[in-house]
């Protein structure tokens, strides 16, 4: 049976999958799983590329040995992105998007005017304000190109050089509606036109030949996949269609170091309220549109896990939160004040001070407070793509990490007021997989492609609790909390036991 061969890099680990389709089912195994540690370079945050690129191959190596592989496909998070010179070798390690050294666009281009050409939220980390933070220096003088890190593995494995749309959806520097490079905005922000070169090709583009680390081609091809990982997770919703199902309403939790929130449109939606909002427009596969909010999700969980030092896995510490009290404090996990990598802790007990809460009281509630605030911010953002888009929510897909969570899919549902539909957990590598499958003509659209999902990996259903008052009180003190204005100020003001002492 012919075997797709799918490389997910998340910002926590990454994984090699095999997928075997036999015309109905996708049977997935997992071949390679590896940890994604960045590392410090001269005060930098930077990513591992080179390690990543061998555990890569170490993965791709083992299914090839014993599988009839057809192709393979690389997937990873937005916004970071690597310099190419002229003979397409990498000028310097890509830097980690949580590094503190990018720059502000507002002086430039207003937000809205920016906002309207590529839909996409000014974030700190979006490569369009790295790239400005570059400005005048030798790195960016050197480089002669930028591929997003998805389309840098697969030069890396092909030998091809490529910009597929979605992962450069991400980059604030695309058109939310021609699906080209924004050229205009691009001169306007004084960023070298040669960077850009070449045509944005669609998920599903055959780059060429994998080759090995000598460069010497093989029998399988290497597939130009829905590069951005979450555009490869909702390709994989196991979406019922028809009236039994969501109305034709997509809407979804992608949940894993991030959570990205929304639902899938035709188009582009760049008002002013949505920019308000914080919605942002993302690439998505056959020409769709994510429009969703871009939220902290496990994060949160990995830094708490982090700063405690301990080896209780995060399935030990969902149990532990299970046990918790519920309805206790709660925090925004929306807040930039989250995104820094430090004493997470701390901050989560910084923020319920601030705010008038009880600080959690040990390890479990906290996690608790975290999942609870999760859910909280799912309903929000939910509502709001409700009001913005004029249709109706009715079922919730929840895939990723967070899917294998019993405590948070429950949640979801219970303090959503919605049916949830999680998993699969999976869902970026297996999206990635059947993108590769469409490549080669297996599947014929989008429908086909989630009838696949549906069938190999049917979801568990969360139906939300009958007794609604306590979770709408909760949710309503969370709309409160997240009404707050400037809240960092006043932990600024505050020394935090916590932090400080």
């Amino acid at each position: 049976m012919p075997t797709y061969v799918a490389v997910d890099l998340g910002a926590e680990s990454g994984r090699v999958l095999a997928g075997e389709f036999d015309g109905e089912r996708l049977v997935v195994s997992e071949a390679h799983r590896f940890p994604n540690v960045p590392v410090r370079i001269l005060g930098g945050l930077h990513w591992d590329v080179q390690r990543l690129l061998a555990e890569a191959r170490a993965g791709i190596g083992r299914v090839v040995g014993e599988h009839r592989v057809v192709s393979v496909g690389v997937d990873a998070w937005g916004n970071d992105f690597g310099l190419l010179d002229r003979d397409q070798r990498l000028v310097a390690n890509p830097r980690h998007h949580r590094d503190p050294y990018t720059a502000d666009l507002t002086a430039l281009v207003s937000s809205q005017e920016h906002y309207e050409v590529t839909g996409v939220q000014p974030l700190p980390i979006n490569t369009s304000c790295q790239l400005l933070a570059h400005a005048g220096s030798p790195l960016l003088d050197a480089a002669d190109r930028l591929v997003m890190l998805p389309d840098l593995f697969t030069l890396w494995l092909s030998g091809e050089t490529l910009s597929e749309r979605t992962i450069a959806s991400t980059s604030q520097l695309l058109d939310a509606r021609t699906g080209r490079w924004a050229d205009d905005l691009i001169a306007r922000l004084g960023l070298p036109s040669r960077l850009f070169r070449g045509e944005i090709v669609e998920p599903g583009t055959v780059a060429g030949p994998l080759r090995d680390e000598s460069g010497r081609p093989g029998k399988a091809v290497v597939v130009a996949v829905a590069g951005h990982d979450t555009a490869s997770a909702v390709a994989a919703l196991p979406v019922v269609s028809g009236p039994s199902g969501s109305s034709g309403v997509v809407a979804y939790v992608s949940c894993g170091t991030w959570s990205l929130v929304g639902v899938e449109t035709a188009g582009p939606i760049t008002t002013p309220e949505s920019r308000l909002a914080g919605f942002t427009n993302e690439g998505g596969v056959l020409g769709t549109v994510r429009f969703l909010r871009n939220l902290n999700g496990l994060w949160l969980l990995q830094e708490c896990r982090r700063a405690w030092g301990t080896r209780a896995t995060y399935a030990d510490l969902v149990a532990e939160a299970a046990t918790a009290p519920a309805f206790g404090p709660l925090i925004d996990p929306a807040h930039l004040g989250f995104l820094k990598p430090e004493d997470m802790p701390g901050r989560v007990a910084a923020f319920c001070r601030a705010t008038g809460q009880p600080v959690p009281g040990g390890r479990a509630a906290t996690v608790r407070c975290i999942l609870e605030s999760l859910a909280c911010s799912y309903r929000l953002v939910l509502e709001q793509a409700e009001k913005l888009t004029g249709r109706r929510v009715e079922v919730v897909h929840l895939v990723g990490g967070g899917a294998a969570s019993d405590t948070l899919c429950r949640l979801t549902a219970d303090i959503g007021g919605r049916p949830v539909l999680a998993g699969p957990v999976e869902a970026t590598g297996i999206g990635n997989l059947l993108v590769q499958v469409m490549a080669h003509e297996g599947i014929g659209s989008l429908g086909e492609l989630r009838e696949v999902v549906r069938r190999s990996f049917p979801p568990r259903v969360y139906m939300p609790a009958d007794e609604r008052e306590p979770y709408d009180a909760a949710y309503a003190r969370f709309q409160r909390l997240t009404a707050v204005d400037n809240f960092w100020s006043k932990v600024a003001s505050q020394r935090s036991p916590t932090r400080d002492g």
